[in-house]
């Protein structure tokens, strides 16, 4: 029984000595400014759709002052996703979101078709 005692206490000490020897550190991280300025220009590009690879939900299509009143009754009703007018010659497009995923789009779509019933998902092409 003593034998098993002293096996028992040597295996305690021992596993106790592994834990107090333990190295401890503190790592300290130092990041460069240039890369937080590259990745906040790189979020507000995304947000104007100039990065993005996904899709993005057209409202209208068509005349300059008609795509402005699109424009600013979608903003009236919705602030969740941006907006925005491209021009693509001769016509004003109103597009709205920058969405990663179809399916995304979709949900979105759902929701703003109440107001906007032509409104469809597309995949611009990329902005050179």
């Amino acid at each position: 029984m003593t034998q098993h005692k002293s096996l028992l206490l040597g295996l305690l000490l021992l596993l106790f000595s592994n834990i107090s020897l333990a190295q401890k550190a503190t790592v300290t991280i130092s990041e460069d400014a240039k890369v937080s300025k590259i990745l906040s220009l790189k979020k507000e590009m995304e947000k104007e759709n100039k990065l993005s690879d996904g899709y993005t939900i057209q409202l209208y299509y068509g005349e300059k002052n008609k795509a402005n009143s699109t424009i600013r009754n979608y903003r009236n009703s919705y602030n969740t996703w941006a907006a925005s007018i491209k021009y693509e010659t001769p016509n004003y497009k109103v597009w709205v979101g920058n969405f990663s995923s179809r399916i995304d789009a979709d949900r979105a779509l759902i929701e703003i078709k109440d107001k906007f019933p032509s409104a469809f998902i597309l995949k611009p092409e990329r902005s050179k």
